[in-house]
């Protein structure tokens, strides 16, 4: 309020200074003449009579009244009487910025899964931008029963609301119900459409829609890592090893250590001993071949085979000396049975009387 010429003069401002407004009302409903009407970069002025808008103003600048305002309303009762008794009507600035609304979900939204009878316990946090996109519907359905309208105003709305849409979208476009993540996007896209047009009734708009987590409660994140991890190395055993070197490093002299310590020598242990029962094994098949080797050997020279007369061991009938007790095998002289001399072993011809090979008589 200023003093110019001895007249006082209004000044038409949105004054109010918190950034989160969407729109706020001008609270004197009397324009006075020589007032001046100040809109700021990124608000419209809009003036109303009787609930109805008469005028939308978006340029910034600083505007007289009687020469650049009032020209343009004019189905104004107090314009004819040239504001002699004060013009009577309503100012409304909107903020036509896009605003960010962080959200969260007040409690756990139980999505339906197949392997959890009760639901899974989810909570979910994000952001989503609006707009004003509709003066006559925000005026209508807001601005006619509020002198101003917040950020805070419309996650009100919004709340109860996305527990529903986040439940809708899960179901519909949750891959897997413990990797909400992986999904997020195609959840996100399928709320802002329907968020977009519940918020269209009160004139916004939705112009972006975020998911920034999905968090479960301790017990089945604490599954979700474990799996994770599973699939991470992909071999339950080598797992297990892992873990044991984890706890050896992280306490060496603990309890933890000891028993990874032991149950690597344990299976050190295991593995000593299957190798070694390998290879007393080895012995034994190579035995059982040399022996089905010397058998074969054996049965295939029985049909000229005779016995040592000091030992009984029989000898092929070409051997001269026994190969148990070492006597000279005495063999039948008679010159009918006779095929091999004594003292050489050579072939004897049928009835000879000396050996070919080495003249000894037989």
């Amino acid at each position: 309020m200023v003093f110019f010429k001895n007249q006082l003069l209004n000044v038409i401002e949105w004054n109010e200074t918190r950034p989160d407004i969407i729109f706020w009302k001008w609270r004197n409903s009397e324009i006075k003449k020589g007032s001046r009407l100040i809109i700021k970069p990124g608000q419209d002025a809009i003036f109303l009579h009787n609930g109805k808008i008469e005028g939308v103003f978006s340029d910034e600048g600083n505007y007289e009244i009687e020469t650049q305002i009032v020209p343009f309303l004019s189905t104004l009762k107090g314009f004819k009487f040239g504001f002699n008794s004060g013009l009577r009507a309503e100012v409304l600035f909107v903020n036509i910025k896009e605003f960010l609304v962080r959200w969260g979900t007040k409690n756990p939204i139980n999505i339906p899964s197949p392997r959890m009878p009760g639901g899974i316990p989810i909570r979910s946090f994000g952001t989503f931008s609006i707009k004003v996109n509709d003066y006559l519907v925000l005026i209508d359905k807001i601005a006619g029963v509020k002198p101003q309208f917040a950020v805070d105003d419309v996650k009100e709305r919004t709340l109860s609301l996305l527990d529903q849409l986040l439940m809708k979208w899960i179901v519909r476009e949750g891959k897997d119900m413990f990797n909400l993540q992986a999904n997020a996007f195609d959840i996100a896209k399928g709320i802002k459409v329907d968020l977009d047009m519940e918020l269209l009734n009160i004139g916004l708009t939705v112009t972006d829609f975020n998911i920034s987590s999905f968090t479960y409660p301790e017990q089945i994140q604490k599954m979700i890592e474990k799996n994770a991890s599973y699939e991470m190395v992909g071999d339950v055993s080598r797992y297990q090893n892992i873990g044991m070197m984890d706890a050896m490093k992280e306490n060496p002299g603990g309890t933890a250590a000891g028993m990874a310590q032991m149950g690597a020598g344990l299976t050190v242990g295991m593995q000593m001993a299957n190798q070694m029962s390998k290879n007393m094994s080895q012995p034994s098949n190579n035995n059982n071949t040399n022996n089905s080797i010397t058998n074969d050997n054996t049965n295939n020279n029985t049909n000229n085979m005779i016995a040592c007369k000091n030992c009984g061991f029989k000898v092929a009938d070409n051997i001269n000396f026994c190969s148990n007790c070492g006597n000279k095998i005495e063999k039948d002289t008679a010159p009918s049975s006779k095929q091999f001399c004594q003292n050489c072993g050579g072939k004897l011809d049928p009835g000879a009387k000396f050996c070919s090979g080495c003249g000894e008589k037989v």
